[in-house]
């Protein structure tokens, strides 16, 4: 059989179409699925009686079905294509939101998650190598503007959440378990242009990719790893965490929290679409080292401030939101014949790196306040260990500008800078 050797699908505009509706409509549902946890974290927390430890177990124990999607995504990929791994991605999310919605205890809670973050990492994967694939001009842009979704319902999705949770229907409130079904029974419509749609890449002969084993002796997907992993935790720890940290430290209101975070996306999501062209202007690695250093000054100043200095953990949305973007189309500029094997490698290290990450937070979180609240649950020593824990965040961004830094230097010394 002849190799597949286009990125763009010859077939017709139609196709493209579908392609991108395929990639944008699915970062989109991806988005609502990650980030409506905020305001519902501690719902969860409340009903099922769990401490910060074991918030920060749960969140981490979920992450191990991402890890494991991570896996074996890109096998399945090449078995059964790009098409099949979507539909299966979407479908895992739409009945995981059933099973939530079942929930009643924390075993079965975490069982839920685990399988709906199972979708998410085929999920991500899946749409991140169809990006590789068929986005060949203008990379950087293209991929932040497919990111610029996922930040788009990011944005919304808080106040979505917060507000959703409130509402009766047929005389019983939804709560966290009903949003859950809702939002993620949304997966099914993209659905409909992954079925319709032809997917490229995928009759690429085993001998024209670039092995595994090439890939891993590259010192470059070593820095990219790193690269990733810190900028991802400090990513995605603020949808998990900033809610919480907001509602326990300064007291805030459901509503007013969520709002905040949803600021902190709506920074996320138009630094997506603006800051896409500079780092095709000026250079991926660059725009890593700068964008991840704004993101963690951020982040420790909103901290050291205090409450009036709140608006800062939003602006590091900023800083953050280009990384994971700008990543991929490095790597679909440097491996165009191994994007999904370099991808799948990353990824899975990444969500190794995520695991820890959470787990940590809520490690340090519960051992500062334990720590120094001589035996009480609320009061100073809460504070110290919300602010410990959120420290954490800030100090995995500036960990990332830091391999950032060793990435640009490798790369400028073999004259490789993209």
């Amino acid at each position: 059989m002849k190799a597949d050797t286009t990125l763009h699908p010859a077939s017709s505009k139609r196709n493209y179409i579908l392609q991108l509706l395929t990639v944008f409509v699915g970062f989109l549902v991806f988005g609502f699925s990650e980030n409506i946890k905020g305001p519902a974290i501690p719902r969860i927390q409340s009903d099922l009686r769990l401490d910060e430890m074991q918030l920060g177990t749960l969140l981490s124990l979920n992450s191990l079905g991402y890890l494991l999607a991570c896996t074996f995504t890109a096998l399945l990929i090449r078995k059964i294509g790009i098409k099949a791994v979507s539909l299966l991605a979407f479908g895992s999310m739409a009945v995981s939101g059933v099973f939530i919605f079942l929930s009643h205890s924390y075993p079965v809670l975490s069982g839920s998650f685990f399988l709906m973050y199972i979708g998410n990492g085929m999920l991500e994967i899946g749409l991140a190598v169809l990006g590789a694939r068929i986005f060949v001009k203008n990379t950087g842009t293209m991929m932040n503007l497919s990111h610029f979704f996922y930040g788009l319902s990011s944005t919304v999705a808080p106040l979505i959440s917060s507000g959703l949770m409130t509402v009766t229907v047929f005389g019983h409130m939804l709560d966290w378990r009903g949003v859950y079904l809702i939002i993620l029974m949304l997966s099914m419509i993209p659905m409909i242009p992954a079925f319709l749609g032809k997917f490229p890449g995928d009759a690429t002969l085993t001998e024209d990719r670039i092995p595994l084993s090439a890939i891993s002796r590259d010192p470059v997907i070593w820095l990219l790893v790193a690269v990733l992993s810190f900028g991802v935790i400090s990513e995605l720890a603020v949808g998990g965490w900033l809610v919480n940290f907001l509602e326990k430290a300064y007291g805030w209101t459901a509503s007013s929290a969520a709002g905040m975070l949803s600021a902190f996306f709506l920074c996320f999501t138009l630094a997506r679409l603006v800051l896409g062209p500079v780092t095709d202007k000026i250079g991926f690695a660059l725009s890593l080292i700068l964008f991840s250093a704004f993101s963690g000054i951020c982040t420790f100043a909103a901290i050291l401030w205090g409450e009036s200095g709140a608006i800062l953990f939003a602006i590091a949305g900023v800083g953050i939101a280009p990384i994971y973007p700008t990543i991929m189309a490095l790597i679909a500029d440097r491996y165009r014949q191994g994007s999904d094997t370099a991808i799948t490698f990353i990824v899975t290290l990444m969500g190794v790196a995520s695991v820890l990450g959470n787990y940590f937070i809520g490690a340090i979180t519960e051992g500062i306040k334990q720590l120094f609240s001589g035996g009480q649950e609320d009061g100073a020593g809460l504070l110290r260990g919300l602010q410990a824990g959120y420290g954490f965040i800030g100090l995995c961004a500036l960990l990332c500008s830091v391999s950032a830094y060793w990435l640009y230097r490798h790369l400028k010394i073999r004259g490789q800078l993209m």
